[in-house]
């Protein structure tokens, strides 16, 4: 492809919207253009990029027996109410109803579709297992789009959806996708970390993330210092120290009036003890209930395990009009003497362990708090956040260190969620001739979102460096200078290479300088060069952007040299993570 034919338009200056690497570069080098908040146009070039993982993708699916569909993105809404997600899902969901009033969603996933697929095909044993899969658009509407192409609107994912006679075959099946999710990042140039993650509105059994350690990443993951332990902060757990101290009979608990002095810092100052003699306790709305949640001082409130916990779908801090309605203050609340609320309490609040807790009351605390004494709880929990530096409960010896990352990919064993009498009533007949339920997996990558982690992991202060197996081009040729005889050279080597590689030959009429900056910012792997200087010894110039390295390769010899650096390039499928199938 010559470039003076394509569709690449370099811009010098950083946008001004731009922050993360990933959304600089994808801009100043033209693969993306933005359309609205979240919502952007592929280039010719990120169309490229685009279309080699979804060939990948394509690849590593239909390995593992994988067969490929394409559902609607316009949905009616009968299929979401169904599974009652119309309802639980907010605002990211795009509702609207066609010119005869009937309702309709644009699918942010596909589970009621292709859920409604099985039920109409997959009558009997034999039907199953099988593995459905997409690349499809996708509609979410995000309440803060960001960072370029990692948080979008619309986008592309592979969604799969696997369907199982029991939990056995699921359990059996799982790790060939997890395998495969291991190799698509591997082969697209990424080191992918898998974690134990929540299922969140997927709901399921269970659930991995597979994570790229990242600074311009918004998830965040705890990795053991030890042993293989791996989880999102949103599940991780770990040990717990104690502080049990109390020698001989416990004191008897004081009513203190503290005016003023409301914060954590104020209070230990005022009590002087260490915030882990405090119960912090939080008010949540959860479903239309009051939910007091009670944490030791020297922890904080994971909402999504406490939103677990309680089987919630919406939940939200407590209003000052609800806490005004049970006789509550917020800033002095405590599980101490309630009643008719429920009280959900971590597990790192001991017995033998005095607290300084709320009064319930304004200007009050309560001293020399004993659980078990003072208050007891039926729902004992964790419910809390996992620390930097935190023991591992799985091995015992390492400590947990809290990392930032991109989120790859996510696979859900969904287990009978979907297919349950209450949802979408799927099932079929097994070799007894009795009816039993369809089990299910899902399973899902973001096109757009890999292509932009693969530059947050690949780039570097002069531009992009994309792995040979998604680059939109595998080799970029440079005529330097006006000479003729120059021009001809590099003319007759784009018509040799073009015959076996995908190959971009910068034809403008440009100077050294803006074709060498513009060849570093597009990323291509190898550059090829032509220049007065190396036409006197019948030499090319050959540049492999990943590392730096410069050759001078004779111009007879440059197929065997490509040959041997883009063979070189090519990812390790090696040492993976695997999983045991």
């Amino acid at each position: 492809m010559r470039y003076s034919n394509f569709f690449i338009h370099t811009l010098f200056d950083v946008p001004k919207e731009a922050e993360t690497p990933s959304h600089i570069l994808l801009l100043r080098a033209s693969y993306i253009h933005p359309v609205a908040a979240g919502i952007y146009s592929l280039l010719p070039l990120g169309h490229r990029v685009a279309e080699k993982i979804k060939k990948i993708l394509r690849d590593e699916l239909d390995a593992i027996g994988g067969l490929e569909i394409t559902m609607p993105v316009l949905n009616p809404a009968e299929l979401w109410k169904t599974t009652g997600r119309f309802y639980d899902i907010g605002d990211e969901l795009f509702r609207l109803k066609d010119r005869k009033d009937r309702e309709f969603v644009l699918a942010m996933t596909h589970e009621e579709v292709v859920t409604d697929i099985a039920k109409q095909f997959f009558k009997s044993y034999r039907d199953l297992p099988v593995m459905l899969y997409q690349i499809q658009t996708k509609i979410r509407d995000e309440a803060r789009p960001r960072a370029g192409l990692l948080r979008v609107r619309e986008f592309f994912m592979k969604d799969g959806y696997s369907f199982h006679r029991d939990f056995e075959d699921l359990d059996a099946y799982y790790p060939r996708i997890f395998n495969a999710y291991l190799r698509i990042f591997a082969r697209c140039g990424l080191k992918s970390v898998p974690i134990e993650a929540d299922s969140g509105i997927m709901g399921g059994t269970g659930s991995h993330e597979f994570m790229l350690e990242s600074p311009s990443g918004e998830d965040h993951f705890v990795m053991c210092t030890q042993c293989d332990y791996r989880a999102n902060t949103e599940k991780a757990v770990g040990a717990k120290p104690s502080f049990q101290g109390l020698a001989g009979e416990a004191p008897a608990m004081e009513r203190v009036a503290t005016p003023q002095v409301k914060t954590i810092a104020d209070l230990m100052k005022f009590f002087d003890i260490s915030e882990n003699h405090f119960l912090k306790t939080v008010a949540y709305e959860a479903d239309g209930q009051l939910v007091l949640a009670v944490v030791r001082g020297d922890f904080d409130i994971s909402e999504t395990k406490l939103t677990n916990h309680l089987k919630a779908i919406h939940m939200t801090l407590a209003s000052e009009d609800v806490l005004a309605s049970k006789g509550l203050h917020g800033g002095f609340l405590s599980p101490v003497g309630l009643q008719g609320v429920r009280v959900v309490l971590d597990t790192s609040v001991e017995e033998e362990t005095l607290y300084v807790a709320g009064g319930n009351e304004p200007d009050v605390h309560l001293k020399n708090v004993l659980y078990g004494r003072d208050f007891k709880c039926e729902e004992r929990v964790d419910i809390a956040e996992v620390r930097q530096g935190d023991r591992c409960l799985r091995c015992g010896k390492g400590v947990l260190d809290i990392r930032r990352g991109v989120e790859l990919g996510h696979t859900f064993k969904l287990g009978t969620k979907y297919t349950a009498p209450d949802s979408m009533d799927v099932t079929f007949l097994n070799a007894s001739g009795s009816q039993q339920r369809v089990v299910m997996g899902c399973y899902g990558i973001g096109v757009e979102r890999l292509m932009a982690s693969v530059v947050e992991q690949w780039h570097d202060e002069s531009g992009i460096v994309l792995p040979i197996t998604i680059a939109p081009f595998q080799v970029e040729v440079c005529s330097l200078g006006k000479k003729q005889e120059v021009l001809d050279v590099a003319e007759q080597l784009y018509a040799r290479l073009k015959e076996k590689y995908e190959v971009l030959y910068d034809d403008r009429d440009d100077s050294p300088g803006v074709k060498l900056k513009d060849a570093d910012l597009l990323g291509i792997p190898v550059r090829v060069v032509v220049s007065q200087k190396l036409l006197k010894k019948e030499e090319v110039e050959i540049k492999v952007r990943q590392t730096g390295e410069v050759v001078f390769c004779p111009q007879k010899d440059l197929e065997a040299a490509l040959e041997k650096i883009l063979k070189g390039l090519e990812p390790s499928l090696e040492g993976l993570p695997y999983m045991p199938e």
